[in-house]
């Protein structure tokens, strides 16, 4: 029998809600792999559209967990990123990446959109979000992020050329990261949206487009990033990741356009039987 991959994500978990760890667990399970977690925070509901919800940090529990799993010898071939609560949470990982060296780091520095930081961030996010990327074999920033690792100022939607996303992914290789790519490209007068890579190694561009759909959904970014780097630790090439990642997507978008009672995350659970086609399982 063939051996099962091993991953890790690190990131919040909302207790009601279709995002971070919420969406990362299932679907990277459902991809076949054993998903292990390190929760960085436990919110109530997630903050997008929700009120008075509660917000618990465990920014402490994540060395403790990292001297245990040491002890017992664990491995991984992929860690996964997403939503941090703190510079000092970025850091930490560091120091996970550096004790543990798993096959894949991907990451997705989830900290802006819309040409400014998420509320509850303070600047000092993203110099510790920078070393992180460093780090990783894949970073896949937006628009937005890129901007601010980079120092290249943001440029909203349909204001930029392919000249100015070549520039932030060829400023973040280097910085440190072997490969990156922007998620939310979409160029002046198009009607599509999609996602472009570059490759430090051969200074390869890689760049996929599906239709942009009039609709915004809480959590598309979890789905995105979660399937891309499933994708990746099972040995898709980044071409492929990315075709695989966008058309899921779109597909979860698809299946909740329409119904006004999941305006806080898409169905995904409705795409992965498809999903599960697409990757040949």
């Amino acid at each position: 029998m063939q051996k099962q991959k091993r991953v890790v994500t690190i990131q919040d978990i909302s207790c009601f809600g279709k995002c971070s760890l919420t969406v990362a667990l299932p679907l990277l399970s459902a991809m076949g792999l054993e998903c292990a977690i390190i929760p960085t925070a436990v919110l109530s509901t997630h903050t997008g559209g929700f009120k008075g919800w509660t917000f618990r940090d465990l920014t402490e529990d994540i060395p403790e967990v990292s001297a245990h799993w040491q002890k017992e010898g664990l491995t991984f071939d992929g860690l996964y990123t997403g939503y941090l609560g703190s510079p000092l949470q970025a850091a930490m990982i560091c120091d996970f990446v550096r004790d543990f060296k798993p096959g894949l780091v991907f990451v997705d520095p989830a900290m802006a959109d819309n040409g400014k930081l998420y509320a509850g961030f303070s600047d000092e996010i993203v110099p510790a979000m920078a070393n992180l990327c460093a780090m990783a074999d894949m970073v896949v920033p937006n628009i937005t992020e890129a901007s601010l690792i980079t120092g290249i100022p943001y440029r909203a939607p349909g204001e930029y050329d392919e000249a100015y996303i070549k520039s932030q992914l060829q400023a973040l290789v280097e910085m440190g990261a072997k490969q990156a790519a922007i998620t939310g490209v979409r160029y002046a007068g198009s009607d599509q949206q999609g996602i472009v890579s570059l490759n430090s190694a051969n200074g390869e561009y890689v760049e996929y487009y599906t239709e942009n759909l009039p609709v915004s959904c809480h959590g598309t970014g979890d789905v995105y990033a979660s399937t891309m780097f499933g994708a990746m630790i099972r040995g898709k090439t980044v071409e492929e990741a990315l075709k695989l990642a966008a058309d899921n997507t779109v597909r979860c978008i698809r299946a909740t356009m329409g119904d006004e009672g999941h305006w806080y995350g898409v169905r995904f659970e409705d795409c992965i039987p498809a999903l599960i086609r697409d990757l040949g399982l």
